[in-house]
């Protein structure tokens, strides 16, 4: 009985496998015509289905706002009993039905063509209602289902492929980057990743900021004082001169006994590791452990010389958990 388990799952995935195979090889120009249609809508796009492609469009739905396109599912029953009124004609209408002819969605296909709504069918049947009241048509390709070829399985593993496929597509259309992203994930572990170096720099007063002309004893006394391992040289027009750590320190006193008054700009490293403050916090400390170093600076777009925060690598690891 358990290798006759194990088989079933594998006859269940390999139907499916296949199933993807054939949606692959028939997606066509209505897929970018769909993609195109849905990227100049100025309302909501929303989207129907009965049954199991209900649950499939509340998942489309889903994806689609998450990734910016507004959209929400409504129920083909409830759409009886007053919920086409959230149907708008600025709107965009998905329904979804294997067969086509699935009898709770003939009220929403008329009232779509009564008030000239833009409908975009995702079906398997070319002789359906849906099919040939739709204005772009999906056609996915007829394949078989599991257990006794009546349980909706291959087909709505198509649907749901179809719905990621429009939402990613659509997401490049748009160009709706990672930052686009994160301000609808604000929250769990996706919004820990997409921290980028403005979420977590230190700034203002914090900012270890010394000026290039001071000597090293007043600079060392901000070193000490801020307890970043650095300090952030700057010229007379604030802009960014170099960096000098507390490795840079060590490698000075092991040269010269008086420091006291020397000035920090003739030992500072020019040009230190610099971000803008929309990148990554993740890609900031692959840099920094490729580099082997262990802060910095971070810069609005444009001009990388004026700093407004400062990073260090425990900032970074702190964030990533």
């Amino acid at each position: 009985m358990k290798n006759e388990i194990k088989k079933i799952a594998k006859s269940v995935v390999e139907l499916q496998i296949i199933a993807l195979e054939k949606l692959k090889n028939s997606i066509d120009d209505s897929f970018e015509k769909t993609v195109n249609t849905i990227a100049k809508c100025k309302s909501k796009v929303i989207i129907c289905g009965v049954g199991k492609s209900g649950i499939i469009a509340s998942k489309m739905s889903a994806t689609l706002s998450s990734v910016g396109t507004p959209s929400f599912s409504i129920s083909a029953s409830d759409c009886s009993h007053g919920d086409l009124g959230r149907i708008t004609k600025n709107d965009i209408l998905i329904l979804i039905s294997n067969s086509g002819n699935t009898s709770e969605l003939k009220n929403i296909i008329e009232y779509s063509k009564k008030n000239k709504i833009l409908l975009i069918g995702i079906m398997s049947n070319k002789n359906s209602t849906l099919y040939k009241s739709s204005n772009i048509k999906l056609l996915i390709p007829e394949v078989v289902e599991s257990g006794h070829g009546i349980v909706p399985t291959s087909s709505t593993t198509m649907q749901l492929s179809m719905g990621d496929a429009l939402a990613i597509a659509l997401m490049k259309k748009k160009k709706f980057g990672k930052l686009d992203f994160k301000k609808f994930h604000p929250s769990g572990a996706l919004s820990a990743k997409l921290k980028t170096a403005g979420d977590i720099m230190l700034t203002k007063n914090k900012i270890p900021f010394v000026n290039e002309n001071q000597i090293m004893k007043n600079a060392l006394r901000i070193l000490n004082l801020k307890k970043l391992g650095f300090v952030a040289i700057i010229n007379d027009n604030g802009l960014s001169s170099g960096i000098f750590t507390d490795g840079d320190l060590k490698r000075l006193l092991q040269k010269k006994k008086k420091i006291e008054n020397l000035k920090i700009r003739s030992f500072m490293s020019k040009n230190p590791f610099s971000v803008e403050k929309d990148t990554l916090a993740s890609d900031i400390l692959a840099q920094m452990n490729k580099k082997k170093i262990t802060s910095a600076f971070v810069f609005k777009k444009g001009n990388k010389r004026k700093i407004i925060g400062v990073l260090h690598i425990h900032h970074l690891l702190e964030n990533s958990r």
